[in-house]
């Protein structure tokens, strides 16, 4: 009778016990939760009010980039006129001094010779002074002067000096029917005045 009660006992589960005899398995762990994603952290787009800011900034920046271009293409074209200015003004007064020299060979070329007193030297004379006139007028030519065409037009004040005016039926009135001494330009720039004598209706 002692036995049974025992083998009944042991036969018995224990109370936390599988009917199986393993060891009972932990308990699964609880999910963490999911991490909030905002749509602004996925693109990296800037904030609006940010947006505005980068925009107003480029607009400023464009902004002192044109009025740079402006200032440096004014200072550029400023000084390029002064050069300019600075080497016609130099051109004119070296030019300006040579004009005597070629008033004094056209009025030697001017002068008639007569031919039953002409030699042969005063014909080689003659030539030399013609191939003189000649480089001159090459020179300044080359320069930029130009001879002013004054016989036979009108009056301009801007570019002939009227030295005297002569009555005259056969020309308009204010026409130049003389030219006592010639002009010349330099590019744009009056370099001599002619001197005119205009006629008088």
């Amino acid at each position: 009778m002692h036995d049974e009660h025992q083998t009944d006992q042991s036969e018995t589960p224990s109370p936390g016990r599988e009917l199986s005899g393993d060891a009972a398995a932990p308990p699964a762990a609880a999910p963490s939760p999911e991490p909030e994603v905002h749509a602004r952290d996925e693109d990296n787009s800037p904030a609006p009010d940010t947006l505005d800011q980068v925009v107003q900034q480029r607009d400023e920046y464009y902004d002192q980039l044109l009025r740079t271009k402006a200032e440096f293409d004014n200072y550029r074209k400023r000084t390029d006129r002064e050069r300019r200015n600075l080497i016609e003004h130099a051109a004119s007064e070296l030019l300006d001094d040579l004009l005597p020299i070629v008033d004094d060979l056209e009025r030697a070329l001017a002068t008639q010779v007569d031919n039953s007193e002409s030699t042969g030297t005063t014909e080689a004379y003659r030539r030399g002074v013609e191939i003189i006139h000649k480089q001159l007028m090459e020179l300044m030519t080359k320069r930029g002067v130009s001879p002013i065409e004054a016989l036979g037009t009108d009056f301009d004040p801007t570019l002939h000096q009227a030295v005297t005016h002569e009555p005259s039926d056969t020309h308009r009135d204010g026409e130049i029917i003389e030219e006592l001494r010639r002009g010349y330009t330099l590019g744009d720039r009056l370099l001599r005045a002619s001197m005119v004598k205009v006629a008088k209706a």
